[in-house]
């Protein structure tokens, strides 16, 4: 048994009696604690459906990412301030109320890139922290740029929500090391050191002080020291290590491998140029150093980089894709499973994303080499198994149109919804931004016991062929109202949104219906029938049905499920809807948008009045206009917020009900008027979780 089974195995045993008794990732995790805990690329790629038998409690056991989830799905949090908080901010800026949103320059031609993320980390998981914290919660961004000394490589943010006192945020902390930082940065457990690599071909390792230097004035404190004294070093201080082969030779990082960090055996994992595999030991706890004794190991022959490397605790694999379009599975012996090819284009450029609990690994294929879609190949959505076998393409759903070629758009990862995660058998929804040969589209892919079922198109995000961000979704139990889902997702230009055309970040409401479950009024939930999905608002309240009803596929119809009743407000899109206007003919159905931003919808039609009527604020309300009768049909279910070029890929922050805390974090990929620091150069964002009011 190994040092780290033993240190988990009591967790695992609880797990058990948990996942027994239907308790976990259910509402009702573990206990809440003060121990901190980061968010970070590596959330996206390693993920739970939750653990029903012994075996896979003591799988998920096995790494501390599984409790993250579980607080980040279920604890409610407060924003930890003196005086009185400001209310949680309402969305993007689909109706131009910009709450909790800010937007710092990091210097002309910064970026994150399109498929890192911003690395945040919260020192508590009950409360969220301001900069008058002894331990303020901070975001950290790589800005792509070249460190110098008026540019700094990697800067942090702390002071992060609308309702802190003073400036919002602040500079926590900026520093020039020595390079270029063009991958996501990861933290440590602890939230006191940040790993990343660098193009010149080393890891870098950083302590960091509170209060020390700015993007445009990087802090000069910053040691550097050896690998062997990095240890005991005062803060600020950092060190490298090069990617170095068996035989002497340096390699480069590239682009494409973020560093992975195995918490339990204190390890990074990360990708070096062309196709090898790496391992440094000792990074957070002890003396850094590369392993090298079976690791590092080149993956394959044809020098095709790597994408970001996943870990799998439980059985100590290494899972990774590559830009030639395969799947590895690498044993702790080195020894190498290479899948048969699924992309013929772009590659596996976002990494795999592996279901710890279900035992399943998912990759993302720009071009499949198919003949099924119209007008060339599709991109599409592979489920394996972890224990594949050489030469395997496992399953494969089918996403639209796409890329044609290794310059063509790429397909970033999608992301599970909630009830994929709570699930006891792998069982929800998985969204993906597909069809890289064409306008975009959002699709809803249902995933049973494992199994990826007929995708469905949710919205076409684009007017022209672009490529979008990995899709991101958020779960907010912690409300009022009650709960609130939505997908978000940049993409590059061209979108449907209005003010999207040189890029935005867009949200859309992803919520399901299921059963037995409580709803208030003006709730609203996304609604799969017969091919076309459907945006459906609560007018009642009460608890849905034992079964799910038979869905109205009308605009304004009316289903009703038990005590409650569904209002359809229409099909789903981001296209903007139209404004009301004076003495307009409507035809019968019609919908608009009205001046509080909802969704108006009306049966019959009719002409409307001259003058502006007073819209009803509760949804299934009616108001009589002239001769048309409109009906409240909830929020507008979609948001959108330029960001040029796109974004990164997007995380999300807490989850509370009050005091300005629920955000989301990005980058833009190209420059922009930033709204806070002013400056014209690539933005670190911070907006506000769609409709979470």
């Amino acid at each position: 048994m190994t040092g780290k089974t033993k240190c988990f195995i009591g967790f695992a045993t609880a797990l058990m009696g948990l996942a027994s008794a239907g308790w976990l990732l259910a509402g009702q995790a573990t206990e809440a604690t003060s121990e901190g805990f980061p968010t970070d690329w590596t959330h996206h790629h390693v993920i739970y459906s939750q653990p029903v038998t012994a075996e896979q409690a003591q799988r998920v056991a096995l790494d501390p990412r599984y409790r993250q989830q579980s607080y980040r799905l279920n604890f409610a949090r407060t924003l930890a301030l003196d005086g009185e908080s400001e209310s949680v901010a309402s969305g993007l800026a689909s109706t131009g109320r910009v709450k909790g949103f800010w937007s710092e320059d990091m210097g002309t031609g910064a970026t994150s890139g399109a498929d890192n993320y911003p690395a945040k980390y919260s020192f508590s998981t009950t409360a969220a922290l301001c900069g008058n914290a002894t331990t303020p919660d901070y975001v950290v961004f790589n800005t792509g740029l070249s460190g110098s000394a008026t540019q700094a490589s990697i800067v942090a943010y702390d002071n992060l929500y609308s309702g802190c006192t003073g400036t919002v945020p602040q500079t926590y902390w900026a520093y020039n090391t020595g390079g270029q930082v063009i991958t996501s940065p990861a933290t440590s457990l602890d939230g006191t050191q940040i790993a990343f690599t660098q193009t010149n071909g080393y890891l870098v390792l950083l302590k960091w002080a509170p209060s020390d230097g700015t993007i445009s004035s990087p802090g000069t404190n910053l040691a550097v020291v050896s690998n062997a004294a990095y240890r005991s070093c005062t803060a600020p201080c950092m060190t490298t290590l090069p990617l170095t082969t068996h035989s002497g030779v340096r390699v480069n990082a590239v682009a494409s491998s973020s560093v992975f960090p195995d918490y339990g055996d204190d390890v990074i994992w990360v990708g070096g140029g062309s196709d090898w595999l790496f391992k440094f030991t000792g990074v957070f706890h002890g003396t850094p150093a590369e392993s090298m004794s079976v690791f590092p190991v080149e993956l394959n022959s044809n020098k095709e980089a790597v994408a970001s490397p996943v870990y799998d605790a439980a059985t100590g694999n290494v899972y990774v894709t590559d830009l030639g379009g395969y799947l590895y599975s690498v044993s702790p012996s080195g020894g190498i499973t290479q899948s048969g090819r699924v992309d013929y284009a772009v590659g596996l450029v976002g990494g795999p994303v592996l279901d710890v609990t279900a035992g399943k690994v998912y990759v993302f294929s720009s071009d499949d080499n198919s003949t099924n879609c119209s007008g060339g190949p599709c991109a599409g959505v592979f489920s394996f198994s972890l224990g594949f076998t050489a030469g395997s393409v496992g399953t494969e759903v089918a996403v639209g149109k796409g890329a044609t070629s290794s310059t063509g758009n790429p397909l970033f990862e999608g992301g599970f919804d909630y009830q994929y995660l709570i699930s006891p058998n792998a069982t929800g929804n998985l969204y993906v931004c597909g069809q890289p040969g064409g306008d975009a589209i959002l699709y809803r892919v249902p995933v049973t016991t494992g199994a990826l079922g007929s995708p469905l198109p949710v919205a076409t995000l684009t007017t022209a062929t672009d490529s979008c961000s990995p899709v991101t979704d958020v779960y907010n139990p912690n409300l009022a109202n009650g709960g609130e889902e939505w997908v978000y997702v940049g993409v590059k230009a061209a979108g449907n949104p209005s003010g999207c055309t040189t890029g935005c970040a867009i949200s859309y409401v992803d919520m399901p219906w299921t059963k037995s479950t409580k709803y208030n009024v003006g709730q609203e939930i996304l609604v799969p029938v017969s091919g076309a999905t459907y945006i459906n608002v609560a007018i009642t309240s009460g608890t849905s049905s034992g079964s799910a009803p038979a869905w109205m596929t009308a605009m304004g119809a009316v289903t009703i499920d038990g005590p409650l009743q569904w209002l359809n407000q229409g099909p789903t899109t981001v296209v903007p809807l139209a404004k009301w206007a004076a003495t307009h003919t409507y035809a019968a159905p019609s919908r608009i948008v009205d001046s509080n931003g909802d969704v108006e919808v009306t049966t019959a039609g009719g002409t409307s009045a001259g003058s502006h009527p007073i819209w009803p604020t509760t949804a299934g309300d009616t108001v009589l206009d002239g001769s048309v009768t409109w009906t409240n049909a909830g929020a507008w279910p979609s948001s959108a917020q330029a960001s040029s070029k796109g974004t990164s890929g997007i995380i999300i922050d807490n989850l509370v009900g009050s005091g300005g805390g629920s955000q989301v974090y990005f980058s833009t990929l190209g420059n922009q008027t930033c709204t806070t620091s002013g400056g014209s150069g690539g933005c670190a964002i911070q907006a506000s979780q769609s409709g979470l009011n």
